[in-house]
């Protein structure tokens, strides 16, 4: 298929990659001309890859019905683009927020470009980083003819050990994304714990032989506890790191939608909670257990994190 796409960061450079790879036909913009220039000079003799030098230059180079892909934080950089995308697109055109935009939002999007014949789709985006090689699971909300329409992009990004569901209108696919980043800071905190207590035994562990081992097929072996042996390949005892955690938003908002509901839901609060310690108190973010939620962070989806003096 042909599409464009707009935002090239460590996710949407890679998910660009991916499609070219795929044989799919992308013209990209993005704010920073450096990353446009960049992916090209990587350019591949059998990519069909194209630069717009603006917004409106890239949606009318597209053939009708056009696909616009935006891959841009959530908030106001997020809006200013759908803004500027909607004074060049018409009915049946094809928009797709693949942020990680909050569910509320998506819906009110959904139901402006619905009332203007476009199709909208609100994309919550997995994976992290190694999804560009592993594939990315895509939850998808918004309107169905236009998932149908996208499927072979989808499937392209997808490949070979990801997936796509659809979950309904308007900000359904958020959502489930949302829910799902939320469930991740409680995955990481409970590593970052256990992994802290194993620190502190009286055995003198080798703990990157403990992470091997749990990924062996125990309950505790997966997607994270592959990022912690990772994490402790690359630093042994995380001792060039500060425990310094961000949060993105999404574990917020999951506690807020439970709250909303009166839902118990005590891990991912008091996972978030500790975030925010983290970022102001040396006594939590000197803990291996925060250093190890840090380097999971950077591990998975190349989030920076806050180098030792």
């Amino acid at each position: 298929m042909r599409l464009g796409f707009i935002g090239l960061g460590k996710m949407g450079s890679n998910m660009v990659t991916k499609l070219l790879n795929e044989g799919h036909e992308v013209v990209v913009w993005n704010r920073s001309k450096e990353k446009v220039d960049s992916l090209i000079s990587h350019k591949k003799s059998e990519w069909k890859i194209s630069a717009a030098a603006t917004v409106k230059a890239l949606v009318e180079s597209l053939g009708s019905p056009r696909v616009i892909w935006s891959m841009l934080p959530a908030g106001e950089a997020t809006q200013e683009i759908l803004d500027e995308i909607e004074k060049y697109v018409a009915g049946g055109d094809i928009v797709i927020d693949g942020g990680n935009a909050h569910f509320p939002d998506t819906q009110k999007r959904w139901e402006h470009f619905s009332q203007k014949g476009i199709k909208f789709l609100g994309i919550g985006v997995s994976g992290g980083v190694i999804a560009a090689v592993e594939g990315y699971p895509l939850m998808v909300g918004g309107d169905r003819s236009a998932y149908d329409a996208i499927k072979p992009i989808l499937d392209s990004l997808a490949k070979p050990k990801g997936g796509h569901e659809y979950f309904g209108q308007g900000g359904a696919g958020h959502f489930v994304k949302m829910v799902h980043n939320g469930i991740e800071y409680g995955v990481m905190q409970s590593i970052g714990e256990g992994f802290g207590v194993l620190e502190k035994s009286p055995y003198n562990l080798d703990l990157l032989k403990v992470a091997r081992l749990y990924q062996k097929n125990t309950l505790n072996a997966g997607f994270m506890m592959q990022r912690t042996i990772e994490a402790l390949e690359k630093d042994p005892d995380l001792s060039k790191i500060e425990g310094y955690i961000d949060a993105s938003g999404e574990g917020e908002w999951t506690i807020e939608e439970a709250k909303k509901q009166n839902l118990p839901i005590d891990i991912i609060e008091e996972s978030f909670k500790f975030r925010q310690k983290s970022q102001k108190d040396k006594n939590i973010s000197s803990t291996f257990a925060a250093r190890i939620v840090a380097a999971l962070r950077n591990a998975f989806g190349g989030h920076a994190v806050k180098k030792k003096n």
